[in-house]
């Protein structure tokens, strides 16, 4: 069997596939799902090799039931996946907001942030980044208006008509208040309410940055790729959004919240 020039671009378009794919799940719930998916392949190995007759049936079953659920399960690395895809983002490197720009809407974001928190109002603040957010936009009040600390604050403050649902950010402005998104079915902590559940259900669909305050307790969290991180300082939250907005990094490991 000849190896020819062919033979390696061949390979090398399918490593390329398969690598920008992995960088679209890292982070998310799917690769928790690949690590039982590839548990149960090697269990099924072992078994066949073995000669367990019972065992290799059941797991044939198993791994038959998952590929026919797969589609189910794994919806929203699917969706970010083709939408990456129809906009030519998959093979497109990120590129990181203007300095300035990015600079602007952390500060005044984490600024936002802080306020809040010391008087425990709470607050669902949502970054757009390559995945479009337009159908939780229109389900809110539009605004289009420049961001400002000012203009953010006064938006959450209490019993105003704008305070309940989240602001969505795109660029340096401010597209819409009062939205809703789909709350997250994954197991969480009982003790967190509707802001974070609804800040983990938009992370899961999208790559969008939410960062969340609490009315309870007044702590503040980000919600990224179906993860969220808690109790951030002025300094973490900071550099979180630094690295996200302006680098296209994964500062540390999110752990998920139980």
């Amino acid at each position: 069997m000849r190896f020819s020039v062919l033979d390696v671009i061949d390979i090398f378009i399918v490593a390329y596939v398969l690598y920008k794919l992995m960088n679209v799940i890292r982070g998310t719930r799917a690769t928790t799902l690949i690590k039982g998916l590839a548990v149960i392949f090697v269990a099924n190995v072992v078994a066949r090799a073995l000669a367990f007759q019972t065992v290799s049936w059941l797991l044939e079953k198993v791994i038959t039931a998952i590929f026919v659920a797969l589609p189910v399960v794994f919806y929203p690395e699917l969706r970010r996946a083709l939408e990456q895809i129809g906009r030519g983002q998959l093979f497109a490197k990120f590129t990181p907001s203007p300095k300035d720009e990015a600079e602007h809407l952390i500060n005044t974001v984490v600024q936002t942030a802080l306020s809040l928190s010391s008087r425990r109002i709470g607050a669902l603040i949502v970054i757009e980044r390559e995945t479009g957010l337009q159908e939780y936009i229109e389900t809110g009040i539009a605004l289009d208006a420049l961001l400002s600390e000012e203009l953010l604050t006064n938006i959450f403050e209490p019993n105003t008509s704008l305070h309940d649902g989240a602001v969505i950010i795109r660029d340096d402005r401010i597209q819409a208040a009062a939205c809703f998104f789909p709350l997250t079915e994954s197991y969480v902590d009982s003790q967190l309410g509707t802001r974070h559940r609804a800040a983990l259900g938009l992370s899961e669909q999208t790559d969008a940055l939410v960062v969340v305050v609490s009315e309870e307790t007044g702590a503040i969290s980000l919600a990224v790729s179906g993860q969220l991180r808690r109790y951030l300082t002025e300094s973490r939250l900071t550099e979180q959004l630094q690295a996200y907005l302006t680098k296209h990094e994964q500062p540390f490991l999110f752990r998920r919240v139980k």
